[in-house]
Formats: structure tokens, sequence, C-alpha cells
């Protein structure tokens, strides 16, 4: 076991919350230390299907005096979020350790310990948990689910439709991710996405702008959580164009959730069943922060106790990239920096008075 000597600031996750965080310390006169489990400072970019593209154009995507480059009105792919994002790694020069999955964190003193899977320590006195969600993706326990000896994918191990070809398949989900990946299994088998209330659309461009220049000129992208849960009943699906036209053209059949599973029927709720081949469960993810439970720092849900990002159980712990941490965009690349920079300044102003005590 190697041990490393007391960091004023310890980011867990290089993704695109982890170097919003560490931008944002950094801006605040401490050097930072990131740990990420994988071997790039991308988070888990590299993981999502292949067709992904941002929802947002790049002018809005870009890290802070750090452009993705090329026509700022288009919608990078995944590997272009890729390249940015390990590009902006290199630009920001702190330093990133991969390679280092955290397993706990624990305190020590008014210090931080965070241990690795390793075997590694690190003593710090503030930490910023930044490890997204993406490693906790929510499986619904469906009725009948265990009986069911079909293919069951979790859209986040899902890649590309050709392993489905001329299959039945049934995608579970309406958000965008569900209808992306049922519009383009679609062409590819013979597709239902089954969902629990109508899907909700949102024009991708209006009146030429796309939306997200709307958002921000309303200041919708910055709605509290509050406002927010007033406003915005279910998930809304940006529409390109082809989306919507092709559920109520019935190119694209989509049908109210399945009632269960019997003898690996998906029986629907008028009654009727058929053999499906495989389910996909664009069922969306929980916050990854096992590490934190010796803590104490997470409900009986595994949910951060926290206002905006910033622990209600610990001070010096702070959280970025959860989902309406405090805004529409708290989780996306063109809203998880102002977050970051809420966080930083409560979390540098403790480590900076927990500093002597930690080196102590």
């Amino acid at each position: 076991m190697t041990s490393s000597s007391a960091l004023p600031v310890i980011i867990i996750g290089a993704g695109q919350s982890g170097l919003a965080a560490a931008r944002a310390v950094r801006d605040r006169g401490l050097e930072p230390l990131v740990l990420e489990a994988g071997e790039r400072p991308v988070g888990s970019w590299p993981s999502y299907y292949d067709s992904l593209r941002l929802f947002s154009p790049a002018r809005y995507s870009a890290s802070p005096g750090f452009l993705f480059g090329g026509d700022p009105d288009r919608y990078p792919t995944r590997n272009e979020v890729v390249d940015h994002l390990a590009r902006y790694a290199a630009h920001l020069g702190v330093e990133v350790r991969t390679g280092t999955r955290v397993s706990t964190v624990e305190r020590a003193g008014s210090a931080f310990l965070v241990r690795s899977s390793e075997g590694e320590e690190f003593t710090g006195s503030a930490v910023i948990a930044a490890t997204g969600s993406f490693a906790n993706p929510v499986v619904p326990a469906l009725p009948g689910m265990e009986g069911y000896e079909g293919r069951v994918v979790h859209s986040a191990a899902y890649r590309e439709p050709s392993a489905f070809a001329g299959q039945r398949v049934v995608v579970v989900g309406g958000g965008n991710s569900g209808v992306q990946i049922a519009r383009e299994l679609n062409d590819v088998a013979r597709l239902t996405l089954a969902t629990r209330e109508p899907v909700t659309f949102a024009a991708q461009r209006l009146a030429g702008r796309d939306l997200h220049f709307w958002f921000r000129l309303s200041g919708f992208d910055r709605l509290s959580p509050a406002w927010l849960r007033r406003l915005v009943r279910a998930p809304l699906v940006l529409d390109p164009g082809s989306y919507r036209d092709a559920i109520e053209t019935g190119r694209l059949e989509r049908r109210a959730m399945f009632a269960q599973i019997e003898n690996g029927d998906v029986v629907w709720s008028d009654g009727s069943r058929e053999l499906v081949d495989a389910l996909v469960l664009a069922t969306g993810y929980r916050p990854a922060l096992a590490y934190l439970d010796a803590l104490g720092a997470l409900d009986v849900d595994g949910v951060p106790r926290h206002r905006g990002g910033i622990s209600t159980t610990h001070p010096g712990l702070g959280y970025v990239g959860l989902e309406l941490q405090r805004s529409f965009s708290s989780n996306t690349l063109r809203g998880v920096h102002r977050d970051a920079d809420h966080v930083a300044a409560a979390v540098v102003a403790h480590a900076r008075s927990a500093r002597p005590l930690a080196r102590a």
C-alpha cells in the first residue's frame, strides 16, 4: 500500500464533471488531484452507443476557454466529445491519475482519506465526487422478468443495432436515449417503443435557432429544480424533425407499457401477448457513489444528501454532475461548469481553512 501527502482537494472522476471541477478549483488557486478509474481522462463517454450525438450544438457544449472547433452549430458525435475532453484535460495541465478506481472515502480527523481498489491512499482536506451515473444503470423490477429467457440489455450496454437485426425487440423508456435507440433499431428489427406515458417532444430548432439558444435567452437553463418540477412533468425528447413524425405516422410503433412478462411472453395492457427476442431498457441511471457509503453521506437509496451540490452532512464534500443539481442543464456539458464554480467556491474555502489541520 502506498500513501501520498495531504492534498487540498481530491476530485473523483475525470469526465466532463471532474474536469469542470478541476478547472474551477485551479481557478481559485489550489491544485487538485483527479482520480479516474478509466485509462483516459474522458469519463464514460467512450462507452456510450456509437450513434450518439450531443443534443446541444458545439457552441453551447464547449468548455470555458476551450472551443470544440469546426462548425459551432453542428451536433458533436460521441467520438468528438471524447477527443474534446482528452484535449481539454491536457490543456488544463492538472494532475490526473488514470487507472485509479476509488473504493471508499472516509473521515480522517479533519481531513478525508480516499482509498483506491489498487491499495493506494490519498489524504485531502476536501473531496469533490464527480463520477456521474453511467456506472449505475437503473434496471426496473418488471413483473415476470425473472422468467424471461430473451436478451435484456440496458442502454448503458447498447452499442449499435446490427446484433438485433431481424429480431422482435421492445425498447422500454421514453426519454432521449430510448427514442434515439428505438429509431435506429427500427431500421433493422421489428420494434416497439414501450412507455408509461406518451412521449413529450420539443422541437430541436425553433424559428431557425437551436432550442438551447432559447433556453439560454429565456433563462430556462438556469431554473431551479423546484420550478422545473412544476413546469416539466415528463422527460423532454429533443426532436430534430424525424422522431415525432415516425411515431405519429406509425413508422415507429409506440405502445403503452406492457403489463407483465409471462412464460417468456410480453403481455400488453390489452391482454395480447407475443414472444419478444430482446428488451432494451432505456430506464435511466442513479448516482454512482457507492464509495461514499462508509462516510455516511448518502441516504438509504444511495442518493447524496446535498444542497446545490454542497454536502449537508460533511463540510468539504461536494458533488458535480448530478441530475437537476441546480438547474435543468446541471449534468450536461453546457451546464456543468456553472455548478462546478458554485461547488468549488465552497469546497476551496473549506480546504483553505482545514489545510493546516490536514498537514498536522
